[in-house]
């Protein structure tokens, strides 16, 4: 049995397909299961630490989000007969990163608890998630044709969640992963404005990007991020301004299918910029 935490998020729920698909026995951890939606395959239980035999009786591979992970859990899992972590990690974890970045300490903090657990694990890091084009949806859903956002210029390699989540399949089901870090990101860069444009051809619609001062930048650029962490995320924006990402082949080498593509993604997900 494997259990996903998390299960109800982007890469979690792609995860919980995708194991059921191949024929693997899933658990689906969620807060809320009666609103989880999830396939009826799964064995979908409430994520109530506080009963690790609920979660964890039977399981042997666990898949973990940074902010479920904590020193009982872990030694409740292990007690329970987990012997396998998966965690999806950052790229902001590496050597010479900035170690006071709030998404570095959550991350590396995760880390260090499952290193500590006695469990194998399994690190995955991925960079800038497609996802996070998101934030432009509520502009284009109101029908007009320019976008507003910052840093115009700023390049990331956006991963499709759907393809963290084939490689964490491979994690969970093949062996010989086990103390590995792996670093995740889409095939090519493309910049703030660039993701804008892509997301209208999708639409069928031109789209415009207009850059706007970060120091104006709120809640109603970026709806699905915590105020607390916005000036640090505009930091890291600021610095990619520009810069060539990084960009790794480890989708392709672990799954044998090339990374999609920003592109194949906007079209992926054209519903959620549509009005």
């Amino acid at each position: 049995m494997i259990a996903v935490t998390g299960a109800t998020g982007n890469v979690g729920r792609a995860l919980v397909d995708r194991l059921l698909a191949a024929g693997a026995p899933v658990r689906a951890l969620t807060r809320d299961p009666a609103r989880a939606g999830l396939p009826g395959r799964a064995e979908v239980v409430a994520f109530r630490p506080d009963d690790p035999a609920a979660l964890f009786t039977g399981v042997t591979k666990l898949f973990l989000y940074a902010q479920a992970v904590t020193a009982p859990l872990l030694a409740a899992a292990r007690e329970h007969g987990v012997r396998h972590a998966v965690l999806l990690s950052s790229g902001l974890v590496q050597e010479g990163a900035d170690e006071t970045h709030p998404i570095h300490v959550m991350h590396a903090t995760a880390e260090r608890h499952i290193r500590d657990s006695g469990l194998a694990w399994t690190f995955l890091r991925p960079n800038a998630f497609a996802t996070n084009a998101l934030q432009y949806a509520p502009q284009t859903r109101a029908g007009g044709d320019t976008v507003r956002g910052v840093y115009a210029d700023a390049l990331s390699a956006p991963i499709h969640e759907d393809d963290i989540a084939a490689v964490a399949e491979r994690v969970l089901l093949d062996d010989g992963h086990e103390g590995a870090v792996h670093r995740l990101t889409g095939p090519a860069a493309v910049s703030n404005a660039g993701q804008v444009a892509a997301i209208g051809d999708a639409l069928g619609r031109k789209l415009t990007f207009e850059e706007v001062d970060p120091a104006e930048a709120g809640r109603d650029l970026f709806p699905y991020v915590e105020p607390q962490m916005l000036g640090r995320l505009l930091e890291t924006v600021a610095q990619s301004v520009g810069v060539p990402p990084e960009i790794t082949g480890t989708v392709e080498n672990l799954t044998g299918t090339p990374a999609r593509t920003f592109d194949q993604w906007t079209h992926d997900h054209v519903a959620d910029f549509r009005p």
